[in-house]
């Protein structure tokens, strides 16, 4: 199949790229490092033509509700028209778990936006939901430490491995049929403990102070719901895996 990844150079969008044509997909990277502006539709047209499959991976530039919702929302248009023009049967749209559940954090607000901005848009539209990544504990310890303190929100989450959720995209953008699904990985974690190993394990002396994280999150809205799909490794063993 032709297939358009829009992200194709983020965390995501690069491992989805190098699967798929390892599996003999042709596809289109859709990205400012490849030339396309998702924000004003540069290229859009072009990169699409022929393709039957759209996959939007982006990243938001921000987390203020408000940048974030402008880009996501930009782009799902922009998308969605030359995707409609180019005759594309399926969008395939990478979400978060919880979004809809979560009007006390802005960041979700905006992936609801997005989601419902592609609904009204794009043609085909099937969203995954996924939970956070494995590497989401990592990246809460490098963005909130400062002199040696690191001030985590005290949330409860349940990590997938960025695999299984690549796995899943490729599946829900190739198979005859797709409908919206969830996924997480195998094992409720603790978002304050997890970056508590991370910090054990580095040997770094580094204060771990849990602080109150918005009261939906607190109350499980990161969980997945009964009918999410339980793929891959825990977060431990990804990471002993990792860092063997």
């Amino acid at each position: 199949m032709r297939i358009a990844i829009a992200g194709a150079t983020g965390l995501i969008g690069r491992q989805l790229t190098a699967l798929a044509r390892t599996e003999g997909h042709d596809v289109v990277e859709i990205a400012r490092e490849t030339g396309f502006d998702l924000l004003d539709g540069t290229g859009l047209d072009e990169a699409l033509a022929g393709a039957e499959v759209v996959v939007d991976v982006t990243q938001g530039p921000s987390i203020d509700e408000h940048a974030a919702t402008a880009f996501f929302e930009t782009v799902a248009r922009n998308l969605g028209a030359a995707a409609r023009t180019a005759g594309v049967g399926r969008t395939v749209v990478l979400s978060i778990v919880g979004t809809d559940l979560s009007p006390d954090y802005g960041y979700y607000v905006a992936k609801t936006a997005q989601e419902n901005a592609h609904r009204a848009s794009s043609p085909g539209v099937v969203v995954l939901r996924s939970t956070q990544f494995h590497e989401f504990a990592g990246q809460m310890l490098g963005w909130n430490t400062a002199d040696g303190r690191a001030s985590i929100i005290d949330v409860p989450t349940q990590p997938v491995a960025t695999r299984e959720v690549v796995r899943l995209l490729l599946d829900l953008a190739t198979s005859a049929e797709a409908a919206d699904t969830d996924i997480a990985g195998p094992h409720r974690e603790d978002l304050v403990e997890q970056v508590r190993e991370l910090v054990r394990r580095s040997g770094e002396p580094t204060e771990v102070v849990a602080v109150p994280g918005p009261p939906s999150m607190a109350g499980g809205s990161m969980l997945p719901g009964p009918d999410a799909l339980v793929r891959g490794p825990s977060w431990t063993e990804w990471l002993d895996a990792t860092r063997s």
